[in-house]
Order: structure tokens, then C-alpha cells, then sequence
């Protein structure tokens, strides 16, 4: 092949272009992304149950559901929660499983039975959704001077600003913090009692009333021939004003006088749902939450919507404002963008190392121009596999910039020796160099595609990760070694001029006489290792008890946790605390981080009632914004940890109040809520509920008191003193009152009920009519109200109802149908997430009781790639031998090239134990790239070895004549790949976590491999051919 390019290099450049130009138009459609989709598909089932407690919820309709998910595909775990009047069950699938097709299957087994459930929850409905992707961005309508109410705001972004944000491509959903507009109808059971109604009453009569009726039309046909217009007909429309709901007429008696709603109850335009407000920077606000559709471009999407914003302002009042409270895109952005500056600055090292090496700058473009062709090219295969531009195939292609020169460094270095040694021309000295190396570059790609493909077959979120540098590198390698074949033969012919002898400058000559001089001394180095070989495997032998060591002593984690410029602040207060308390906790930690954090944040977004668990009064969210990365540069205590870290000490020894946490983001959007670790404790032992919160309460003092891990949560919640009334069945049957329509009144009472719509202005609004709030605010106030029996007669509820107190539980949850309680928590300083959950393990395993441990999200996802990575390796490890036996048609030469791999590996984790790294996927792919690299280096010095044997050379004679030959090559190749891979070793800023991880142990690594390889690769060649070639003389 190279001979044929060699004489058509018009016919290699065109190959090369149209690459580069599928490339680019490869580039152009490629979405931007942080990651990949790698959250697994997750299936939801949401049932209410309205009225219920959560162990009736659990008993009723939970357990029955969770009986019918048998049989599911692909389903990896489920989880499910109980709570008052509602059910929730989330199902896991495999990351291979089609989201669609769960969802399908899932929603199957709902409908088999729905027939089982409470008749109440059937008619509510069982929804099966499929959960939303990740949030992308929170934003905020403020009003700076607080000239604008809450519901003014919520209305505002309900009726200008959900609706055009919805309709923006890659937005797949949006949703509100605040509440916007309703009719809010509140009843006195004093004037109830008086006019002989019921809240019953009030309902129908307002359903009655505020409704639309299309009559018909006059002269509709068939019409008379005389009728010279139509006109519609309508009958009644829908209520608008307060004064319009409070003349709904309710009853007429006998005398003729009329009892109108406004004689029973106050009306007015009040709040949809309260509790529910929003604040920006201490002022009133109203929030919405943008969530990316799946396979979006999140920077171009979080544009569009800044976009369509900036276009709503001039229709805003004067004094409200847009503000973004949350944004993950920008540090999406500068994080490719940091890495895209990487990729430029190992671009310039890699061409500095061969320009030093070969002085020549006809030389130096060869290998240059092979970096614009591969990456291209690379991108064009990318787009083909429906991949996206994410800071994982970016670090692979930074990876693969060393790589990737490599293949036309060996080419170029190698037809200069040719031309310089034997005095042959650039187009024979090429052929002739193409000739000693085309198997070695074949060697080499077979060898790094071969450690990096079976990556590409790993389960879980791991192996989607892991596929993404598979693909790119191996797809990088491809195109390298097929440049190395094609392009670069034909312009080494072209471009390359014979040398003249003592040529070049100063210090190029400089530099080539200390390098010849560093060549010497390498070579009586390795004849006097050569003279015992055998004292290498001993040095083998010590390499690999160091590898032992320090692989134990390396802690683990999934993913580095990365500044990602915003914090999440989880409030949670007593049970029973009011929406008053909540806001007082909220305005401390403003205060606290607006005042005492104004360094490093910007700015505060508070939602009330809103958690991750579910809506309540004392519960409540901050997201909090820091400024730029650039304005908190090189101020470590100005990063998003060491905020956390502050914030948390100042509110645990301050707030008295429930717990205030302090949380980072997940590594990854979508799985889990938070960053650290997610687990269930499982009550195996079937202790119940109350020993269950016994032991994850000495659990959580156990691990505070271990130090590994801190800010554990999940274990607040206790049972909590509710109020039960008690109907007495035979009294209200003796009284004429049926029990459906005594609990249906206490639901509106209480709870209230959406009765209809009515317009205000060009938008529809709900009817609420609940009990006005001096009638329910304590226990006796139930004995205020009435109900109306079958013979029209007023039955005071104390006649009929008494009122009792009982401990119930305010949520229960289950794993795989297991009692279960759910604890999230975080490592403590300096110690890795797999440490911490390593440590969580251990305490578990020694309480008493047979509790057991189950992980969920990304911890899930930890610990299935910490059992994974053994297989890797060494199937990784066995595929490159087999790769070099079908090379060299030899079983005991790969030995020679497989024997440098440890010492490759001792540097990796060397340099990530000295600088504080762990072992998480990011070093797991570095470990893999520094296999490669080793093997990599011993094949250029082996393939030659071999070939001088053959040529009649004796054995230490022909390795020590490979070593010389290949010593600069491989100088050349590693330091370029070393100086490549700086970049990332040393970066700072967005995305530096995940950069240093793979930089620093690659670094390590290649050093290791390229200092000691040199010298113990000869060693292990002859060693594995006096042992092999004594074996065959005593077989034979």
C-alpha cells in the first residue's frame, strides 16, 4: 500500500482532504454535552390516595403494585415511598433497555392490576411516566424594589413566559416555583350552619353556575327561506369577577328570600397553592426550572432560551427582571472549552518535541499535518456513531494526539536514518522504510485498539463512559495508521532533502552530539544489564509487589467531584413546623451567604415547601450561584467544596432548627440529587419500622463518629403525631348521614377542592372552595362544623365524631420490596467516595439485627465499575497478546512485549498516590492508555530485535542493535505524548477534577515506562528467548 502512495501523493492528499471534509461536516452537527446520556432509563409509577396514611398507602396500593413488577426486562432495582395520600415506585432499568419499551412493559403490568386498587385510586388514576432529563437551568422573575408580589410574579411567568420557553427547541420541559392565580372560595361553618348548607352545596352550586353552555344558533339549518342571519346562541358563561362568584345563588326558601354564596363564604383572588414562594437575592420572586430534552445541545439550548428571555423583557413591567439562579451550561462550556485548549496546547508541545528531535522543518510538518487529518476524521466517526461532543471524547482525543503522531514520528524518524546510514534518495529511502516498518505500525495500532475496545463492551453507565474513549481512540488509531500507510510515505518522498553532514545550527548540534553521547551511555548500560538478563524479572518481580501495594492503598471513587459554580442548600425542619419557621431559617442562610460568602457567591434562589422528597411546610431549597471561575481563580477556599464545607459547620453549630445541608451537584445530572453516595438500609431481619429508624439513628452516630463520612441525611424523619377522627359509624347511620359524604366533607374542608376554571382575563383559573383558616386551625375547630342528614336536618359533628391522637409514620419506603430507610451522605475530608462507602459497608456489617445494605444511583453505578475494572484489565492484557501472537506468529515473543506493561503501570500509580488521586473511571482509562504506551515501546524495540535475528544477528548482539536504532523514536514518541498529556496534568478551572485524574496517572505512567522500559525491555526479550528456545531444544 505505502509503495503505491508513495508514487501518487496527489491521489494520498486527496484521501486526506475528503477525510478533513467529513470531518468538518461531522463537527458542525455534533451536540455539545458535559457527558453523555449515562443515567439509566428510570420508569416511575405515581398513584394518590387521597386521605390515606402512609402505611395504608404502602399496604394498599405500594405493595400490590410492587408484587405486579415481576418479570420486567432489563429492571436492575426498584425502589418505592409511601407517604400520606400518595404512592410513588421508581424502577431501574439496564442502560441497554430501550426507555420506551419499559415504560410499555410497565405500564402493562399497571393495567393488569388496577382493578386490585382502591377505588379512589383508580379513579385518580395510575400515571407511568418515564423520568425528565436533568435540569438545565433555574431562573428567577425578580423584582428588585419588591414593588411586585410573589403571585404576581408566578402569574407573570404562567402567562408570558412558560409557554414561549416550552415551545424552544431542546427545552423538554419547564417547570414553576410559585403559585400563579385561583378563585379562592372560603367557607364559614357558622353561616353554613345558619342557611342548613354544606360544603357539598357550595360545590355543585358553583359547579352549576360557572359553566359554558352552547345552545345552538338562531336561523341554523335546516332554517326557512326567508332567514337572512345566523347568530349563536349561548345560554350561560363563565364567572369572572369575585362579585360574580359571591351572587352564585345557593338555596331560595319558602318566603322567597335568596342565600347567595358571598352570605356563607369569603371569596376573593387569592393563590393557587400556598406555601410555595419564591425568593431571589431576598426579594420576591417567581422561579422556573428548564429541563434539556434528551440528546439536546445543552450550550445551544441554554443560548436560545437567554435569547427568547432577552426578546419577553420589554413586555415586563417596569421593575422586574430576568436573573438565572442555576445554569449548568456554562460550565459545560468551559469545560469543553478548557479541554479544547488543551487539545491546542498539546498540539504545539508535540510539534516543539519533534522539531527538537529531527531539526528539520520539512520533518517536522509531516507528522504535524497527520494531527488536522485524524482528529477530523475522527469527529466524522463520532457523528456517524450518534456520539456528541462531551469532555470524555475530548479527553480521548487529547489522549489521542500523542497517539496519533506516534505512528508518523516512526515513519519520518525512521526514512531519515535510512537516508542519513545508507545515502539512499527520499523516495528509495522511503520505500525501504516503509518496508522495515509497516508490521510495526500495524503492531502498534492492532496493540492500542486492542487495549481500548473492550472498554467498548463494559454494562452500565460505566460502559457507556468507557465506550466513548473506546470509540474515539480506536477510530483515532484506525486513522493514524492508515495515514502512517498512506499520506505520510507520500510526503516524506516529496518533501524530505538528504541532510548534509554537520548541518544545522548550533544548538541542533549541540543537542545531537549530548544525544549520541546519552546513547552510548545507554548502550553499555544495557550490555552490562544484558550479561544477567535474568536480574530483570527479578526487578519484575519487585515492580509487581509495588503494583500490589500501592493498587490497595489507592482509594476509590466513580467520578472526581467537580466545581461545577453552584450549590444546593436542603432545608429541613421539625415536622409540623409552618411555612413562617421555614422562611425564618431561609433568610439566615441568605443573609449567611450573601454577607458573610459575598466573595465567592453571586447570588440566592429560595423555594419554598419544595425538596427532592416531595412538597411539605418545612421543608425548602436554596440553589446557590458563585461567580465566575475566572473571579475565583487560585482561591481555594473560595471553591464550591470549601464553601459547602464552611456553610455546613456555620449552620450545624448555629441552626437548632431541623438540618441545613450543604450539597455540590452530582457528578452526573440525573443520577442522584446530589453529589456522594445514595443508599438504602434494608430491614432483611423484618424488625419493623420502629427498630429499622432505631438502627439507622445509631448508624448515622456511628459513621459521624468514623470520620469518613459526614452530612448524613435520611434518618430525620420520625413518626409523627397526627390528629385522627374517629366517625362513629352507628351514630352517624342512626343520624341519617352516609360515610362517603362525611369524608368527602372533611376533604374540603381541610384540604380543598378544585371544583372548575374560571377566566381571568384571557387565561383560564381554578375554583377552590376549602374551609376559611380561623375554622381549621385547631383540634376543636372540627367541632364548628355541620353536616346535613337525608331529612334536611343540621348534625353538629361532635354528635358523631370524637377526636384521638396517634404516632404515625410520615413516610415509608422499600427496596426491592424490602422494608427499607434511605440515607445519602457524603465523605468526609480528604477521603473518597469509595471510602466512605466502604466505610458505611463495615458499620453496617457489625450491627446487630441482619440490616443489609443496597446502593442506588451513581453509588450503584461505583460500585458495579469498581467490580468490573479486574475483568477489564485482563481481558484488555489477553486481547493485546493475541493481537502480537497472530503479529509475530510466535506464543513466547508477546511475553517479551507484555513483561513491560507492570512497569507502566507502577508509574500511573505512583504519580496518583504522590498527588492525592483516586482510582475512579477517569484513571482506570489512563491505566488502560499506559498499558498500550508500555506495550507500545517494547514492540518498537522487539519487532527490530526479531528482525536482525533473522537476518543471522546473534540474540544480544541484534537487542542491543534494535535498542540503538529505536532509542530515538522512542524518546521521540513518548516525550511527545508526555508534553501532550501535560495540559491535563496541570489544569485548573472548570472540569480540572476529571482532567487531572487522567492526565497525572497517564503522566506517571509513561514516564515510568519510557525511563525504566528502555532498559528492562531488551532484558525481558532475551530472557523470553533463552527460555522459550531451551524449552524447544529440550522438547526436541
Amino acid at each position: 500500500m505505502a509503495r503505491f502512495f508513495i508514487h501518487r501523493p496527489v491521489f494520498a492528499w486527496v484521501l486526506a482532504i475528503v477525510t478533513m471534509l467529513g470531518g468538518i461536516l461531522g463537527l458542525l452537527n455534533l451536540p455539545i454535552s458535559q457527558y453523555p446520556e449515562v443515567s439509566p432509563p428510570t420508569v416511575r409509577i405515581s398513584a394518590t390516595y387521597s386521605g390515606a396514611a402512609a402505611a395504608a398507602v404502602q399496604n394498599s396500593v405500594t405493595s400490590t403494585i410492587e408484587d405486579a413488577m415481576t418479570g420486567l426486562d432489563g429492571m436492575i432495582y426498584m425502589t418505592s415511598s409511601s407517604t400520606s395520600g400518595s404512592s410513588s415506585i421508581s424502577l431501574v432499568f439496564d442502560q441497554d433497555t430501550d426507555p420506551e419499551t419499559a415504560q410499555t412493559e410497565v405500564q402493562n403490568k399497571v393495567q393488569l392490576i388496577l382493578s386490585q386498587l382502591p377505588d379512589s385510586v383508580q379513579d385518580a388514576g395510575v400515571r407511568v411516566s418515564r423520568s425528565t432529563s436533568s435540569i438545565l437551568m433555574v431562573g428567577a422573575l425578580v423584582s428588585a424594589d419588591d414593588s411586585y408580589s410573589t403571585i404576581e410574579l408566578a402569574d407573570l411567568l404562567d402567562t408570558s413566559v412558560e409557554g414561549p420557553v416550552q415551545r424552544i427547541e431542546g427545552v423538554g420541559s419547564i417547570n414553576t416555583f410559585g403559585s400563579g392565580y385561583a378563585m379562592r372560595i372560603w367557607l364559614d361553618p357558622d353561616s353554613l350552619f345558619q342557611f342548613a348548607l354544606t360544603p357539598a352545596d357550595i360545590t355543585s352550586a358553583v359547579e352549576a353556575q360557572n359553566t359554558t353552555v352552547a345552545v345552538g344558533a338562531l336561523g341554523d339549518a335546516p332554517s326557512t327561506s326567508a332567514q337572512q342571519f345566523t347568530v349563536d346562541v349561548t345560554a350561560q358563561s363563565q364567572l369572572r369577577t369575585v362579585d360574580d362568584f359571591r351572587n352564585i345563588l345557593l338555596k331560595t326558601d319558602n318566603a322567597g328570600a335568596e342565600v347567595r354564596l358571598g352570605d356563607v363564604a369569603r371569596i376573593e383572588i387569592g393563590q393557587e397553592s400556598y406555601g410555595g414562594d419564591a425568593r431571589f437575592n431576598r426579594h420576591n420572586a417567581a422561579g422556573f426550572a428548564v429541563n434539556l430534552s434528551t440528546g439536546a445541545n445543552a450550550v445551544e439550548t441554554a443560548k436560545r432560551v437567554r435569547a427568547a428571555l432577552d426578546g419577553l423583557k420589554s413586555s415586563f413591567p417596569e421593575g422586574v427582571s430576568v436573573e438565572y439562579a442555576y445554569d449548568t451550561s456554562p460550565f459545560v462550556e468551559l469545560s469543553i472549552e478548557k479541554v479544547a485548549h488543551t487539545l491546542v496546547e498539546a498540539i504545539v508541545l508535540v510539534f516543539l518535541v519533534i522539531l527538537v528531535f529531527l531539526q528539520n522543518w520539512r520533518a517536522t510538518l509531516i507528522p504535524t499535518l497527520a494531527v488536522p487529518v485524524v482528529l477530523l476524521g475522527t469527529f466524522g466517526i463520532l457523528s456517524v456513531f450518534g456520539y456528541s461532543i462531551n469532555t470524555l471524547t475530548m479527553f480521548a482525543m487529547v489522549l489521542a494526539i500523542g497517539l496519533l503522531v506516534d505512528d508518523a514520528i516512526v515513519v519520518v524518524e525512521n526514512v531519515e536514518r535510512v537516508m542519513e546510514e545508507e545515502g539512499l534518495g527520499p523516495v528509495e529511502a522511503t520505500e525501504k522504510s516503509m518496508d522495515q516498518i509497516t508490521s510495526a505500525l500495524v503492531g502498534i495500532g492492532l496493540v492500542l485498539s486492542a487495549v481500548f475496545l473492550p472498554m467498548a463492551f463494559m454494562s452500565g453507565s460505566t460502559g457507556i463512559i468507557y465506550r466513548q474513549f473506546s470509540v474515539t481512540i480506536v477510530s483515532a488509531m484506525a486513522l493514524s495508521v492508515f495515514v502512517a500507510l498512506i499520506l505520510t510515505p507520500a510526503l516524506c518522498a516529496t518533501l524530505l532533502r538528504p541532510r548534509k553532514e554537520d548541518s544545522g545550527i548550533a544548538p541542533a548540534r549541540w543537542f545531537n552530539r549530548n544525544f549520541d553521547r546519552m546513547t552510548n551511555g545507554y548502550l553499555g548500560a544495557n550490555r552490562r544489564i544484558l550479561k544477567r538478563p535474568f536480574a530483570a524479572l527479578v526487578a519484575l518481580a519487585a515492580v509487581g509487589g509495588l503494583v500490589w501495594v500501592l493498587f490497595t492503598q489507592i482509594s476509590s471513587s466513580f467520578l472526581p467531584a467537580e466545581d461545577q459554580g453552584v450549590l444546593m442548600t436542603i432545608i429541613r425542619l421539625p415536622d409540623g413546623s409552618t411555612t413562617a419557621q421555614t422562611l425564618d431559617v431561609v433568610e439566615k442562610i441568605e443573609n449567611y451567604l450573601l454577607d458573610e460568602e459575598s466573595e465567592g457567591v453571586q447570588s440566592t434562589f429560595a423555594s419554598l415547601g419544595f425538596s427532592f422528597s416531595g412538597s411539605a411546610q418545612n421543608t425548602a431549597m436554596v440553589f446557590v450561584k458563585l461567580k465566575d471561575f475566572d473571579e475565583r481563580k487560585g482561591k481555594d477556599e473560595l471553591s464550591a467544596s470549601a464553601i459547602a464545607m464552611r456553610a455546613n459547620m456555620h449552620f450545624m453549630q448555629t441552626n437548632r432548627q431541623g438540618s441545613v445541608i450543604f450539597a455540590q451537584p452530582p457528578a452526573i445530572s440525573g443520577m442522584g440529587s446530589t453529589s456522594g453516595f445514595q443508599m438504602y438500609l434494608l430491614d432483611q431481619g423484618a424488625r419493623g419500622i420502629a427498630s429499622l429508624r432505631a438502627a439507622a439513628d445509631d448508624l448515622v452516630a456511628a459513621a459521624e463518629a468514623d470520620g469518613r463520612v459526614t452530612n448524613i441525611r435520611g434518618n430525620e424523619e420520625k413518626d409523627r403525631t397526627a390528629m385522627r377522627i374517629d366517625i362513629d359509624r352507628q351514630k352517624a347511620s342512626s343520624y341519617g348521614l352516609t360515610l362517603s359524604s362525611v369524608n368527602s366533607m372533611l376533604t374540603t374542608i381541610f384540604s380543598g377542592t378544585d371544583v372548575n376554571d374560571f377566566q381571568m382575563e384571557t387565561e383560564l383559573r381554578p375554583v377552590i372552595v376549602q374551609g376559611d383558616a380561623p375554622y381549621r386551625m385547631q383540634p376543636t375547630d372540627l367541632f364548628r362544623w355541620s353536616a346535613r342528614n337525608s331529612d334536611d336536618e343540621m348534625v353538629p359533628f361532635p354528635s358523631f365524631t370524637t377526636i384521638n391522637w396517634e404516632s404515625v409514620p410520615t413516610s415509608l419506603a422499600r427496596y426491592g420490596g424490602t422494608l427499607a430507610l434511605e440515607l445519602s451522605g457524603e465523605p468526609g475530608a480528604g477521603v473518597s467516595s469509595g471510602d466512605a462507602m466502604d466505610a458505611m459497608e463495615e458499620l453496617v456489617a457489625q450491627m446487630p439485627g441482619g440490616y443489609g445494605v443496597a446502593w442506588t444511583g451513581i453509588s450503584y453505578q461505583e460500585r458495579l465499575s469498581g467490580s468490573q475494572a479486574p475483568m477489564l484489565y485482563a481481558i484488555s492484557v489477553l486481547v493485546v497478546f493475541l493481537c502480537l501472537a497472530a503479529l509475530y506468529e510466535s506464543w513466547s515473543i508477546p511475553f517479551a512485549v507484555i513483561l513491560a506493561v507492570p512497569v507502566g503501570i507502577l508509574g500511573a500509580l505512583a504519580a496518583s498516590k504522590l498527588f492525592g488521586q483516586s482510582n475512579d473511571v477517569y484513571f482506570k482509562v489512563g491505566l488502560l492508555t499506559t498499558i498500550g504506551l508500555a506495550a507500545k515501546n517494547a514492540i518498537l524495540i522487539v519487532e527490530f530485535a526479531v528482525e536482525l535475528q533473522e537476518k543471522g544477528m546473534k540474540l544480544v548482539e541484534a537487542t542491543i542493535e534494535a535498542a540503538r536504532q529505536r532509542l530515538r523514536p522512542i524518546l521521540m514518541t513518548s516525550l511527545a505524548f508526555i508534553l501532550g498529556v501535560v495540559p491535563l496534568a496541570v489544569a485548573s478551572g472548570a472540569g480540572a477534577a476529571a482532567q487531572n485524574s487522567i492526565g497525572i496517572g497517564v503522566l506517571g505512567g509513561m514516564v515510568s515506562a519510557t525511563v525504566l522500559g528502555v532498559f528492562l525491555i531488551p532484558a525481558f526479550y532475551v530472557c523470553v528467548r533463552k527460555l522459550f528456545t531451551r524449552n524447544d531444544k529440550a522438547r526436541s
